[in-house]
């Protein structure tokens, strides 16, 4: 496969869409399916995985830096709410 070092807007959506597939299918190595399906069904599924983990990381560090609290239910999932003895920060 060819890379072109070219920075346009073209090329890094490009270069997402890339990573998205390649993703996806190392994820789903058995996986095949048509353009279309590709549009509706991976890429869509692939952005969600990914920016899943992205807030996740971002909702455990507001946790760790005492924005927010965090309680885990019994089934597992983890409930995430403001915590109240935080002072808010000011806008500038």
């Amino acid at each position: 496969m060819t890379r072109h070092q070219g920075h346009s807007t073209a090329g890094e959506s490009g270069m997402e869409i890339e990573r998205s597939v390649l993703a996806y299918l190392h994820s789903h190595p058995q996986a095949a399916d048509t353009l279309r399906g590709i549009v509706n069904w991976w890429l869509p599924r692939q952005r969600y995985e990914s920016g899943c983990l992205r807030i996740e990381h971002v909702l455990e560090r507001l946790v760790a830096e005492g924005l927010l609290h965090r309680d885990e239910l019994p089934d597992g999932e983890v409930l995430y709410a403001l915590n109240r003895h935080t002072r808010q920060p000011q806008p500038n």
